[in-house]
């Protein structure tokens, strides 16, 4: 430590400790204080002590640094290992994250598995109560409270019993097979690992039957409706030719390198294992869900019908806000957001000039062929074009922009008529594999133009891969907080882009502002309907109808987002709840800061720490704030 040299007669009053008490000039005194705790009492001018004074605190900052030290390691070792934990807990996390160690196998799925998971994570929770919080820095203080809220989640989630229900009509075994899609093959390792995870699915599939009968005899189970979608998506996979299988995908190119004789050998080896144990396999599976899971889902919609429910979707709807807002609360928020957005819209239907009802208006936009593609590779097109014209006007709102690409696909046929408009596949860990921004095109005619813009903001940039991607590229933090997707934040910050379309030359066409503020609405109808059907009784009809009454989105999609909700429950509140904080941030920054405000500043503090709890975001903005005063 440097000290200046002496200067007006100014002292104060210092005791390090109750050893002593002395006298030093001020401007040394004030550097001693910032490192030593001590405390000012009274005068002394003996400057006999000025050695041993130092020799105090000095030992008093090397004993203070040491504790910090154990601590920041102690925590850093738990980070370590439960990393390491999650990825071979969960093999197909690894794969899309582009590890390869696991690529052999698929996920321990049995009973017994979750019970041990849930144990494991108690443990883990008692070893960071071992840890004392006040001997970290700020930085790991933060880690450690954004850890210790997953782990939280998972260990008050567990007894709900939720892994009961393994799959949806969105996601599960029965599109096990696209995995092949983002598989990084280049040596026959890479294929025989594939392989061997081929040889091991009917196992997987067992596991996940075994959970079906326990979901069946706890009586957790989804609707009969939305489950209905399902038994086409498993005969999909009984193909006739295992040629034909999705799992066959890397069989059909190889690297340059490998030789003839291991690609002959590859490829008989694939066809074997698709016939003789994933067909089988899928088949068994075919005949258990129709005749016996079926026929068990509940007649009813809604998470209040399960074991507990009301405490179940009580629980989830903190989960999904990272707020302690009550079902009931998010509904009414939900009915103002609704009645708002609603006064926007009718001022558009009043500015192009259309005569008739809102309603008519909304049916109008659904029937007109004007606002469709007739052509699946016509909609694609667009879709290219119109992200082309976004990537470079982005430099405008933000300070960082992401290294990892992203690209635009179809979202696959199998599965097309039962998912939603467009969905986002992050990249892999180490920018390898670019983000992806799937696009439905399946009946193109129901895929509204007015919706395209609103749509690639939320899921390509600035959304959802700009946010995502960033966070992939975040240095020098733990592995899980740049692999973090606390709902509210994710899909709060997609939602908030939607609205940044002005700002990057979108939204120029009254009908595309609709798009936008459709979206918006949809949204918003969102907390009314999840909360309607989960927690107020809602029929899934009362919450189709609301929905359309509402929005200029067409029916297909109304039924698959409805849908959606009743297989998700709490899922869809996170956006609109995450956009309303986000926006309330900004407002206030702008009103403290006023022309000193930066939107590529305010944009950076939002997205340089990766996806935390509104809380915690808050208090990110609020120290930024206190910052520039």
């Amino acid at each position: 430590m440097g000290f200046p040299g002496p200067g007006p007669i100014s002292h104060i009053l210092f005791r390090a400790k109750n050893s002593f008490t002395i006298s030093l000039p001020k401007r040394w005194m004030e550097q001693l204080l910032k490192s030593s705790g001590a405390h000012v009492i009274l005068l002394n001018r003996s400057w006999f002590f000025l050695a041993s004074l130092l020799v105090l605190v000095s030992g008093n900052r090397v004993q203070a640094q040491g504790q910090n030290a154990s601590a920041a390691k102690a925590l850093e070792a738990i980070f370590d290992a439960e990393w390491e934990w999650t990825l071979k807990e969960d093999p197909l996390f690894a794969t899309h994250l582009g590890d390869p160690r696991y690529n052999d196998r698929w996920p321990d799925i049995s009973l017994a598995s979750f019970a041990s998971r849930h144990a494991h994570r108690q443990a883990v929770l008692k070893q960071l109560d071992a840890i004392d919080v006040a001997q970290l820095s700020p930085d790991d203080r933060l880690n450690y409270r954004l850890f210790r809220r997953q782990y939280e989640f998972d260990v008050e989630e567990f007894p709900f019993h939720w892994h009961l229900v393994p799959l949806t009509q969105r996601e599960g075994i029965q599109d096990a097979g696209s995995l092949a899609d983002i598989l990084k093959l280049q040596t026959i390792k890479d294929y025989q690992d594939w392989l061997k995870r081929l040889d091991r699915f009917p196992k997987y599939l067992d596991d996940t039957i075994a959970l079906m009968r326990q979901g069946m005899q706890e009586k957790i189970l989804l609707p009969k409706i939305i489950m209905e979608r399902i038994p086409h998506q498993i005969q999909k996979q009984i193909v006739d030719q295992p040629e034909k299988s999705l799992f066959y995908k890397p069989f059909k190119s190889f690297p340059e390198d490998i030789s003839e004789a291991d690609r002959t050998a590859l490829v008989a080896a694939g066809k074997r294992a698709i016939t003789d144990k994933i067909i089988p396999a899928y088949e068994r599976f075919a005949a258990f869900y129709e005749r016996e899971y079926l026929p068990a889902c509940l007649p009813q919609v809604g998470a209040w019908q399960l074991p507990h429910g009301k405490e179940l979707y009580e629980f989830r709807a903190r989960q999904f806000t990272t707020t302690n807002l009550t079902p009931q609360q998010i509904h009414d928020i939900g009915q103002r957001e609704v009645k708002r957005i609603r006064t926007e819209m009718e001022a558009i239907v009043q500015q192009v000039g259309f005569q008739g009802t809102f309603k008519e208006f909304l049916d109008h936009l659904r029937t007109d062929p004007q606002f469709y593609y007739k052509d699946p590779n016509e909609l694609l097109s667009a879709y290219l074009i119109l992200c082309k014209r976004i990537d470079p006007q982005l430099p405008r709102l933000f300070r960082k922009l992401p290294r990892i690409p992203y690209g635009i696909e179809p979202i696959p046929e199998h599965i097309a008529p039962d998912t939603t408009t467009a969905y986002y596949r992050q990249p892999s860990a180490d920018g390898s594999r670019a983000g992806t921004y799937f696009v439905n095109l399946y009946r193109p005619e129901v895929r509204p133009k007015y919706e395209m813009e609103a749509l690639s903001l939320h899921e390509a940039v600035p959304g959802h891969h700009l946010q995502i991607a960033l966070a992939t590229e975040l240095e020098g933090l733990p592995q899980f907080r740049r692999f973090t997707s606390f709902t509210s934040y994710v899909e709060g910050w997609a939602l908030y882009a939607e609205r940044l379309g002005p700002d990057l030359g979108l939204y120029r066409d009254p009908y595309s502002k609709f798009g936008q503020l459709t979206y918006e609405m949809w949204r918003a109808v969102r907390l009314v309907v999840d909360t309607g059907m989960h927690a107020l009784h809602w029929t899934r009809q009362e919450a189709i109808e609301f929905f359309a009454n509402n929005t200029a989105k067409s029916e297909v999609d109304i039924v698959n987002e409805v849908d959606r909700y009743i297989s998700w429950p709490g899922q869809a509140l996170g956006y609109k709840i995450g956009e309303i904080k986000i926006r309330e941030l900004r407002a206030k920054a702008e009103k403290q800061l006023g022309d000193h405000f930066d939107v590529r500043e305010f944009h950076d503090v939002i997205l340089r720490q990766g996806a935390v709890p509104l809380d915690v975001l808050e208090e990110l903005v609020d120290d930024w704030l206190a910052s520039k005063k």
